[in-house]
């Protein structure tokens, strides 16, 4: 089968790179061709890190690479795929846009899923006239590393579909979970108020950024503190995920700690910024300071 994945982010790099290192041809599409150098880049240095650990050959490396081809249009990528992954930004709006666009690309056949973190996949198979072939696989980040897809059903999603993504998943070596379609899933409606509880925590002036981190690392075997966590997601994401939720459920328990709205507002995305809750260096994910927060 042949494969196309929308975006060129770490997300949609990730999911390329696990599709063609386990032998499937993989179509990777970004409207910017510099996106796309990075994305090979960073699949590259991904690969050249599982040579050194001895889990992958040289040779596999490159036949990995070698399955991957770029494209800046989506006429032109989504030709001949038997299934496209879109990993584009976390919008609701550009993700019904490409999905209609998709719809009138694609041969009849081609199954549509998104990776979306949140968002009605309802909603979004709304949008085209084979609302039976869209569905969700939500995988999980760092992805060449993350074991766990969730798998969602919109409303009209056929069980032929749903049993054909569960068994790809399985192919690429994940473990994929099947869940139904209500804002954040199951994944995000659980670690999402944990995260934004976390934010209110420091914002009302209860403790520190690392020792809410510590706490739970300590005290609850968590690998990695929910503000550090959040920063690694994106704190955009992190508001995005809760605003869909607290609209999508009306309860206000999801309303977004006014902190993390005011830190996205100011440009404070965490990682990918270098600075959220703690400052990072240039081109690093290794957290360099907890910030000092007052309230």
């Amino acid at each position: 089968m042949n494969i196309a994945v929308i975006g060129a982010g770490t997300m949609g790099n990730g999911i390329a790179h696990v599709f063609a290192q386990n032998g499937f041809p993989v179509a990777l599409i970004d409207v910017s061709a510099d996106a796309l150098s990075k994305a090979v880049s960073t699949i590259t240095k991904n690969l050249d890190r599982m040579v050194a650990k001895e889990k992958i050959t040289a040779a596999q490396k490159e036949s990995t690479l070698k399955n991957i081809t770029t494209h800046t249009t989506l006429a032109e990528g989504v030709k001949n795929a038997g299934l496209v992954v879109e990993a584009a930004t976390e919008n609701v709006d550009l993700k019904c846009k490409i999905f209609r666009e998709l719809d009138q690309l694609c041969d009849a056949t081609t199954i549509l899923a998104t990776n979306t973190s949140s968002i009605s996949i309802t909603k979004i198979a709304a949008q085209t006239k084979r609302a039976d072939k869209i569905i969700g696989m939500h995988f999980m980040n760092p992805v060449p590393v993350m074991k766990l897809v969730e798998v969602i059903r919109g409303y009209a999603t056929s069980d032929d579909v749903t049993q054909t993504i569960l068994e790809l998943s399985k192919k690429l070596g994940k473990i994929p979970t099947e869940v139904n379609d209500y804002p954040g899933f199951v994944a995000n409606r659980i670690l999402m108020p944990m995260i934004n509880e976390a934010i209110y925590t420091l914002f009302e002036g209860v403790a520190g950024v690392e020792e809410i981190d510590t706490v739970m690392k300590l005290g609850m075997a968590h690998p990695m503190g929910p503000l550090q966590l959040a920063d690694f997601i994106g704190l955009d994401v992190c508001l995005s995920i809760l605003r869909v939720m607290h609209d999508g459920f009306g309860n206000p328990k999801y309303a977004p700690c006014p902190l993390l709205v005011n830190m996205v507002t100011a440009g404070h995305l965490g990682v990918k910024s270098g600075n959220g809750f703690y400052s990072y260096q240039k081109d690093s994910k290794e957290a360099v300071v907890a910030k000092s927060f007052k309230k």
